[in-house]
């Protein structure tokens, strides 16, 4: 069955960085767009990135833009997210997830059809 396993959340500080992991099994990863999205206490789950099947393109939130950057390796079956600059309001659970389909909305959490567990990023000030 598909399984999403992320991992390297934590605790930093605000200017700090932090990679984040998604193993992918289960499913032909190269045939499945990727996204990453995360949810902060008390509020709606949000997109971050997303990255088309070869990774040729790449989709960002603004809130992020520029400073965090998703990237995927299909011999590898991972998706990463790398986040620099990171700011408290950056603080939420991150979910890895995976879309069978073509993107029609990459930023939809309908599109995606599994989802991972989540990891936990704290940025304090």
């Amino acid at each position: 069955q598909v399984q999403l396993v992320e991992s390297g959340g934590g605790l930093v500080q605000a200017g700090g960085s932090l990679r984040l992991s998604c193993a992918a099994s289960g499913f032909t990863f190269s045939s499945y767009g990727m996204g990453w999205f995360r949810q902060a206490l008390g509020k709606e789950r949000e997109f971050v990135a997303a990255l088309s099947r070869n990774g040729r393109w790449t989709y960002y939130d603004d809130s992020v833009k520029g400073r965090f950057t998703v990237s995927r390796d299909n011999a590898k079956n991972t998706v990463s997210l790398h986040m620099n600059s990171l700011k408290p309001e950056d603080t939420a659970v991150y979910y890895c997830a995976a879309a069978r389909s073509y993107f029609s909305d990459f930023s939809s959490r309908i599109e995606y059809d599994s989802w991972g567990q989540g990891t936990q990023v704290t940025v304090t000030s």
